[in-house]
């Protein structure tokens, strides 16, 4: 048997993968595990495209506890909790609350980890020629009163304290960055250095580059169980596909020196049967896809990445003919439900800010957010030596998976060389 190391990487969403490839790169024999019969799937599948350093304010705030408070009985605000309570879903809001006091630090933390992030990421895209639909454009927050904007401008000196460059443009200046943009404005700020992107086509086109480094790619391959030793850690498994007749496929056993929990939302599970805790909440975001199959459709659809902050919705343009628009943030355990509540006030935004555009073919989804009470990744070993964790990213997975998994790779080759 070669004497490389082998590790299991659990999930192959867009932290799944970005390990994958940094393990084998540092010269590891990777194997990833996946329900899916593709890799991206479930939360990076259809988000919202930013690649945003300037989005990186944790929540952990009183103001964030109140206007969930407010909102709680709001189908459509941009924040819901179901009020059903759970051991979960409790433990991890006494957590969240217990966070607040590092809301400053750990948002500069956030903001440093997403500009790093950046310089990995392209050049991942460009060793491995993957096309993303990327869009070097910045990204525009636009604010509509006074109060608003001072309150982002205390926000744009935090985000300093980590490295970002923003700065606070006019309405003048807002309408000359993206002309399509409708309504009256104070002000807004522009990140030039943030940029967009399909995660979908990245994902898939770093899980081809995977493949071609020697990464086994199990899809369709359901995880029932991990064990932790001394000696290694062993995955038993089950395709997802049913045998010939209709019966459920065998359960397979395998052995690793090595596993990286990328779970996403089953990470709390998963770090269960490891003897861990991650707590992990479901927050569950939604998001349309609107085709712009007309020139006037295109003409009228924004091409700079926008945030609204009130609303919490946030924009991404997709090559010529797609228009990304995501939010919200749903406290509703495990539901994946796509509710139609949810998605009338992306569609209604859409109308009042770029009446010019149809969307009469906007496609909705919904997806759970793996989020941890602090707001920040957990990129650790786990109590055993041979296992790790890179998960728990909420809704910045995309912006921070490309430093986060250069970040726990280094852990597992330091581990491995000790």
């Amino acid at each position: 048997m070669s004497d490389t190391p082998s590790v299991a990487v659990i999930g192959a969403g867009i932290t799944g993968i970005t390990t994958a490839y940094n393990l084998a790169r540092r010269g590891h024999r990777v194997t990833v595990f996946d329900r899916h019969p593709y890799a991206a799937m479930e939360t990076s599948f259809a988000n919202g495209g930013q690649l945003s350093a300037s989005n990186a304010e944790v929540w952990n705030s009183w103001a964030t506890v109140l206007k969930g408070m407010k909102w709680m009985m709001s189908p459509g605000a941009p924040l819901l909790v179901n009020p059903r309570p759970s051991w979960h879903k409790l433990s991890w809001m006494a957590e969240f609350v217990a966070a607040i006091p590092r809301y400053e630090e750990n948002t500069i933390t956030t903001a440093r980890l997403a500009i790093e992030a950046r310089q990995h990421l392209r050049r991942m895209a460009a060793e491995e020629g993957i096309d993303f639909d990327c869009e070097d454009r910045g990204i525009l927050h636009f604010y509509e009163t006074k109060r608003e904007f001072e309150a982002a401008a205390e926000v744009t000196a935090l985000l300093a304290k980590g490295g970002l460059k923003r700065h606070a443009v006019t309405p003048e200046e807002i309408r000359s960055i993206e002309p399509a943009l409708r309504g009256s404005y104070h002000g807004g700020f522009y990140t030039p250095s943030d940029f967009t992107g399909d995660i979908h086509k990245f994902t898939n086109g770093l899980a081809a580059a995977c493949a071609r480094h020697g990464v086994a790619l199990r899809y369709a391959t359901e995880v029932l169980s991990t064990d932790a030793g001394a000696d290694g850690v062993t995955i038993a498994s089950r395709a997802t596909d049913p045998t010939p007749d209709g019966a459920p496929a065998p359960t397979e056993t395998h052995r690793f020196d090595r596993v990286v929990v990328c779970g996403g939302v089953l990470s709390r599970q998963l770090s269960q049967g490891l003897g861990d805790r991650v707590n992990v909440y479901p927050v569950k975001g939604y998001s349309i896809t609107v085709s712009l199959p007309e020139v006037a459709d295109q003409q009228a659809a924004p091409w700079v990445s926008l945030l609204d902050d009130k609303a919490k919705i946030v924009t991404s343009r997709l090559g010529a003919t797609r228009f990304r628009v995501a939010g919200t943030a749903e406290f509703n355990g495990y539901n994946r439900d796509i509710r139609a509540d949810r998605i009338a006030p992306l569609v209604a935004w859409c109308r009042a800010h770029f009446p010019g555009m149809s969307t009469r073919q906007a496609v909705p989804w919904a997806g759970l957010r793996p989020t941890l009470p602090d707001m920040l990744p957990r990129v650790a070993a786990g109590r055993n030596p041979r296992v790790f964790y890179n998960t728990g990213h909420g809704h910045l997975g995309w912006t921070l998976s490309a430093a986060t998994a250069d970040a726990v790779a280094a852990l597992v080759d330091a581990r491995v060389n000790a």
